[in-house]
């Protein structure tokens, strides 16, 4: 915990622009933090336990700048990851034991995505310490058989799923593995046990969190949830969400072929190439199947059933990244762990190479610390490296239209970055049409990707600079991962008066 500790707090120090989703976020508390708790807590799109947590850490920050709120909503994210892991070690020593567990939890923190989610100012740390919390006690309950840890399970699920809707796949998860144990002699429970776990199960999450869903209308109003879901259409064929335009003439086959192959890569990216095959190693070498056969039945379900709903994610939504994958990540990573310590105490070195006669030599210390070492050595620089370095340059054009625009004078810029460092009102993705008509945008921020782009709003955006000037380029001397920023500004002075508009109810 305290390198994690350490890992999280040095990554968050040196974040000079959050992830976007996390402006949506920190709305969110603000909303909750100004007392309008029914559209913090019931009317978001977000669940809000995040955004509590936000508030929570607000109020030991202090400050109502965006930095103030920035470093408040990393500070909830990294002691969630801080926490993390306790429980993650805990799964891995259900699942595959102490070497595994230990060695997993270094390898979990290790890879570069972990580090950067859990710093960043996102739900997925607080989530997956819930779920993670969640499923120990669900794979304690299936070996033991007891009771006691059915309570705890609900609870951590009900909070997963108030932080993300994603949460209640673990309750689901858990469901459908008592449905199929009675069909395999190996994992029977005898029938009271059973039907009384199966109703505490359906009728406790029920209970948390049907008064939730039955105010928000649904299990999320994300529409990522309802395209999922198929409660409302896929995403427009050149959506902003879309990673790629989709063609038009392409069939359902292949939509779902590219969305397999895009889970495939989003899973590898957060695993990391070196850990995914000895993930494989390491679940075909597991000894706990025939001992622990429930708690892997669980297991095997979520892993399916995450699995299919990274394709369906994609194959509605076009996009899938590896923040998605992380709970995958957190039981694969463990998995590989095992797999290193099989591969290394299989190797043994006949003693003739070394002169010493025909005795062969197992792999020592000396080999496990050269390879962790080469493990870091391979991805260290990605795992300390700062977090969103590309978006840097909306710092640099928010602190710009900081000093040359009016409070309540509105800007354009998409990604509503540079707005929320510049403190001011903006026309973003989801108001972007308005934009043209409002006579007080006098700046015009976009990066050079949104501006060349085959999207919609990639025109709208040519469209709108096409009678202004180029002011300024953030950063003036990118670095080759870093975007340019651009900066427009009107060849008119704006009207004097800066009175808000539906700009100003779009700071997300």
């Amino acid at each position: 915990m305290i390198l994690a500790a350490g890992l999280l707090g040095c990554l968050a120090k040196q974040t000079k622009v959050m992830f976007a989703d996390g402006l949506r976020y920190v709305h969110q508390a603000q909303q909750i933090d100004d007392g309008s708790l029914v559209n913090g807590l019931l009317k978001a799109v977000d669940h809000p336990v995040y955004p509590l947590a936000i508030v929570a850490a607000h109020h030991e920050v202090g400050g109502h700048g965006p930095t103030d709120w920035q470093k408040a909503a990393q500070l909830a994210s990294v002691l969630a990851g801080i926490l993390l892991v306790v429980p993650v070690y805990l799964v891995a020593l259900e699942l595959f034991g102490p070497t595994a567990a230990w060695l997993g939890v270094i390898l979990t923190y290790a890879a570069p995505l972990t580090g950067h989610v859990l710093a960043d100012a996102l739900s997925e740390g607080t989530f997956l310490l819930f779920w993670t919390w969640g499923l120990w006690c669900a794979l304690r309950f299936l070996k033991r058989g007891t009771f006691g840890w059915l309570p705890p399970t609900i609870g951590f699920s009900a909070l997963a799923y108030l932080t993300r809707p994603e949460g209640l796949l673990l309750p689901a998860a858990l469901v459908l593995t008592l449905g199929v144990m009675p069909l395999l002699r190996s994992t029977r429970m005898n029938w009271p046990r059973w039907w009384a776990a199966m109703g505490v199960l359906v009728i406790g999450p029920a209970c948390l969190v049907g008064p939730y869903i039955a105010i928000k209308g649904g299990l999320g109003t994300k529409p990522a949830i309802q395209r999922f879901l198929g409660t409302a259409p896929k995403s427009a064929a050149d959506a902003v969400e879309r990673q790629r335009p989709l063609p038009p003439d392409q069939s359902t086959a292949k939509t779902y072929a590219l969305a397999a192959k895009e889970m495939f890569e989003s899973v590898r990216d957060a695993v990391t190439v070196p850990l995914l095959p000895l993930a494989l190693v390491g679940l075909l070498a597991c000894r706990s199947f025939k001992e622990n056969g429930r708690a892997w039945l669980l297991v095997g379900t979520i892993i399916t059933a995450s699995v299919l709903a990274l394709i369906r994610l994609h194959a509605t939504g076009g996009y899938c990244t590896p923040r998605h994958a992380m709970v995958l990540a957190l039981l694969l990573i463990p998995a590989a762990a095992l797999g290193l310590d099989r591969v290394l105490r299989s190797i043994a070195i006949p003693g003739r190479w070394l002169g010493l006669g025909d005795e062969r030599f197992k792999m020592g210390p000396a080999i496990w610390v050269l390879t962790l070492a080469g493990f870091f050595a391979w991805y260290g620089g990605r795992t300390i490296a700062p977090l969103n370095l590309t978006n840097a340059g909306y710092r640099l054009a928010g602190n710009f239209i900081l000093g040359r625009t009016a409070p309540g004078e509105p800007v354009v810029d998409v990604t509503g970055l540079a707005a929320y460092y510049g403190d001011r009102p903006a026309y973003t993705f989801a108001t972007l049409v308005a934009a043209p008509a409002d006579p007080r945008v006098r700046y015009v921020i976009a990066r050079e990707a949104h501006l060349n782009g085959p999207w919609t709003y990639s025109a709208r955006l040519r469209a709108l600079v096409a009678d202004r000037h180029l002011v300024k380029v953030f950063p003036e001397q990118p670095d080759p991962n870093q975007s340019k920023v651009y900066v427009f500004e009107s060849r008119e002075p704006a009207p004097a008066q800066a009175a808000m508009g539906p700009a100003g109810q779009e700071r997300q």
